[in-house]
């Protein structure tokens, strides 16, 4: 009988169980039912085991956004897709952490034969939130400066690889020497340890009194004013993330104001909303694989059951690159 990690109540780590559940005869006319091969641990599968994000369905409900798989089964309107095919995903509905599940197949992208479904499980959503982050949202340029906050983590040691790959000169923190060593490794020009040096010092050191024009900042309130500080006139803060936890109100004139800058709030979701804009971005990863410009980094493999502890270990903020689970 399959498996699934369901939530019954909001909670820590511990209110993931492990249960069994029965697949549904009947397949939605655009849905793939796919065996889930790996699946993606992400930062924000936290927010909605804990309740920071609302989830969007009744309690119990399968956590889980990203996975790689095959088809199984097709539904009666899917034409592009056939069985067997080897695809992944990354986008609501909720519902990954799990042995077999039906998808939209609007939302499937299918696998090219050079990427495993490991890699895809570990880099999918992450490298597609680096894509359109370096892209679209503020496209970086050659040789230009940026912050980046947690650059050892999974989608940090990403991003750290495509800013090598376009030639711009990434600044990242880290917590250790030995993420600082992993991030370098990756591909960051500068690293940043914050808990040894003065982060903003360190930024206008390194670009000679100028700041950057653009930090990406995933890590939230013990970053926030840091952030602000090492930007330049009318520069960007992007805050597409809050591991260390939400930004507290701020006085928007006070803030914002004195250089004239710019705030944004972003997500996946909003920028691959199109079928049209997902196969942009998944396409554009998929080519920087198949280059050798952005490699996967799994941390760790767990198995399906031990989510748990993928949890435990994805907020101690101990670990560095992708967790995945198998089921």
């Amino acid at each position: 009988m399959p498996k699934k990690i369901v939530i019954s109540e909001i909670g820590g780590p511990e209110v993931l169980e492990y249960v069994n559940y029965e697949v549904h005869s009947n397949l939605l006319p655009d849905n793939v039912r796919i065996k889930q091969l790996s699946i993606g641990v992400n930062y924000i599968d936290t927010y909605h085991r804990s309740g920071i994000y609302p989830l969007p369905s009744k309690l119990p409900t399968c956590p889980g956004l990203e996975s790689a798989g095959e088809i199984i089964s097709l539904g009666s309107n899917v034409k592009n897709f056939n069985i067997g095919d080897r695809v992944c995903y990354a986008s609501v509905p909720l519902g990954a952490y799990c042995d077999i599940r039906d998808f939209p197949a609007s939302k499937t992208v299918k696998l090219p034969d050079e990427i495993s479904t490991d890699t895809a499980a570990s880099i999918f959503l992450k490298g597609m939130t680096v894509e359109y982050l370096f892209e679209r949202l503020y496209k970086l340029k050659k040789n230009e400066f940026f912050l980046f906050h947690a650059a050892a983590g999974g989608v940090g040691l990403i991003a750290s690889q495509w800013a090598k790959s376009i030639g711009s000169k990434m600044i990242g923190t880290v917590s250790t020497s030995e993420k600082a060593e992993l991030a370098k490794k990756n591909g960051c020009y500068y690293t940043i340890n914050y808990k040894q040096e003065n982060v903003f010092e360190k930024v206008k050191e390194i670009t000679n009194g100028k700041l950057v024009s653009v930090v990406y900042d995933g890590v939230g309130k013990n970053t926030f004013n840091i952030s602000l500080e090492c930007l330049s006139l009318r520069g960007l803060l992007v805050s597409f993330g809050q591991s260390s936890g939400m930004v507290p109100s701020v006085d928007l004139h006070k803030t914002f104001n004195p250089k004239s800058l710019y705030y944004t709030r972003p997500t996946l979701m909003h920028y691959n909303s199109t079928r049209e804009e997902l196969e942009l971005s998944s396409q554009k990863l998929f080519l920087k694989i198949k280059n050798n410009e952005i490699k996967a980094n799994i941390h760790e493999i767990f198995k399906l059951q031990d989510a748990s502890k993928a949890h435990s270990l994805i907020q101690s903020r101990n670990s560095s690159g992708s967790i995945i689970l198998r089921p």
